[in-house]
């Protein structure tokens, strides 16, 4: 497994074309987490809403960037911590 993965990742908030398809650190799994190498992935309205700044900013820490958005995904167990 290598030690990075690509990502669609935002910057900044703003419009669609703040994401960005690029290489990323693949993360570690922490306490409880486990990663998904992901092979389908869903976006939501809460996801374009975080993108533009608009939901849910408040719960994000002070520097949130470079930022993954979405939650909904299929894929195959890469680790377990």
């Amino acid at each position: 497994m290598t030690d990075r993965m690509k990502a669609v990742r935002m910057h900044e908030f703003g419009l669609p074309d703040v994401l960005r398809y690029e290489d990323a650190p693949r993360p570690d799994p922490l306490d409880d987490d486990v990663l998904v190498r992901v092979h389908a992935a869903g976006v939501n309205p809460v996801d374009w809403r975080i993108r533009q700044g608009m939901q849910l900013v408040s719960m994000l820490p002070e520097n949130p960037f470079p930022l993954i958005l979405g939650m909904d995904v299929s894929g195959v167990v890469e680790g377990l911590c």
